[in-house]
């Protein structure tokens, strides 16, 4: 609240006579005393407004979002989302037709969760229509009102549901929340892809993503989306070892080996790059040699490495993550054009002969120099001629 940037904002808009609250996550995280990263801002003054005083305080400012009333402001390179108060006109369950208010309450009733309807006064006074200080003190995540009703509003609130309880919620789940979404959980088949993955992607993030998605799995949400959900303990065991989060890692840790990644990766929205990893996270052929890690090393590449270490902890894992740090795979020294300068023509065998040497270099440790190496490659065309 006392940065350079906010207060630059905050006196852009009060010069204009604009009523400003943090709301949001800012808040929600303030409370808890954790970190603030993104900062937005609720206005009491339809968005054409706000657009006009900050530009009149030479603050730039980008319509992101007219339509739904947002606006962005950048004040020495910092962004702030600054929303105008809304009410619903028209629901259809992913998108919502509005009109601005300049009522905190009526804005406050629209939101999902109590503790995410909590605004703040420049001077850190909190408001808090719906005791959502206290649900977020007890790690309590419940819906505003009726939960039907909210859900109704957006589907996309039954995944959120499991995501907020995963970052912010303690056990038990509400009562109520938790069976509104059992009811509304077929519902979540019509939402896109895209949502759905950054939901999903956000839940595995959260320290506790493993409970939020067993109780996904026990309320149905997980039928059409992961059918293939195998539980949450080879996830429990990758958390306690991975020192960041990686939430396409953590999505192979709750998915059987034989998961089809590509029909999965289609299902959400992967990047190709994205579901040809998963498929390597999950391909048995991936697992690490314990009797020679430096040539699963070898093979597998660092990032691979890394990632079936942490999956998998095979043996003394925490060494396996050491030898990766500590040891960088070497090129094999010899190549198809010394299979040639020995005379043999272009083809499998030249290819037959490389992997062979590398089979050999490899079993030696990597020790074999590039003379021991064409020594061998030599014995081994002399002995197919």
């Amino acid at each position: 609240m006392n940065e350079a940037p906010v207060q630059t904002l905050l006196g852009a808009l009060t010069q204009a006579g604009i009523a400003a609250r943090f709301v949001g996550g800012c808040v929600r995280d303030w409370v808890l005393g954790w970190p603030i990263s993104d900062i937005d801002i609720a206005v009491d003054k339809p968005p054409e407004t706000v657009m006009k005083a900050l530009e009149a305080a030479d603050i730039k400012v980008v319509p992101t979002g007219l339509k739904h009333g947002t606006v962005t402001a950048i004040v020495k390179s910092r962004l702030f989302e600054i929303t105008t108060l809304r009410r619903d006109v028209e629901t259809d369950g992913r998108r919502a037709i509005v009109a601005f208010t300049d009522d905190w309450r009526t804005d406050a009733e629209r939101r999902d969760f109590t503790f995410n309807a909590l605004y703040a006064e420049p001077d850190g006074t909190i408001h808090d229509y719906f005791d959502g200080q206290a649900d977020l003190l007890a790690g309590r995540v419940r819906f505003i009102g009726d939960p039907e009703q909210r859900i109704a509003e957006d589907r996309l609130r039954v995944l959120r549901f499991f995501r907020f309880h995963a970052h912010y919620g303690k056990p038990p789940f509400d009562g109520a929340s938790f069976d509104a979404c059992r009811r509304n959980a077929a519902t979540v088949s019509g939402l896109s892809g895209e949502r759905v993955r950054k939901e999903l992607f956000r839940t595995l993030d959260a320290s506790g993503g493993a409970d939020a998605f067993d109780a996904m799995l026990e309320a149905g949400v997980l039928d059409h989306w992961l059918p293939e959900y195998a539980g949450s303990a080879k996830l429990r065991a990758l958390a306690a070892r991975e020192e960041k989060p990686d939430a396409l890692r953590r999505l192979a840790a709750i998915l059987p080996a034989d998961a089809d990644a590509t029909a999965i990766g289609k299902r959400l929205k992967l990047s190709t790059q994205e579901s040809v990893r998963l498929q390597l996270l999950l391909d048995p052929a991936n697992a690490i040699d314990t009797t020679n890690r430096r040539a699963s090393l070898y093979r597998l590449g660092t990032k691979l490495f890394i990632d079936r270490v942490l999956l998998d902890a095979p043996g003394d894992w925490r060494a396996a993550l050491a030898l990766a740090g500590a040891w960088t795979p070497p090129e094999l020294p010899i190549g198809g054009n010394d299979a040639l300068a020995l005379g043999l023509k272009p083809g499998p065998k030249v290819g037959a002969l490389i992997e062979a040497v590398e089979r050999w270099w490899i079993a030696g440790d990597f020790s074999a120099d590039r003379a021991a190496c064409l020594a061998e490659l030599k014995r081994l065309a002399d002995a197919q001629a």
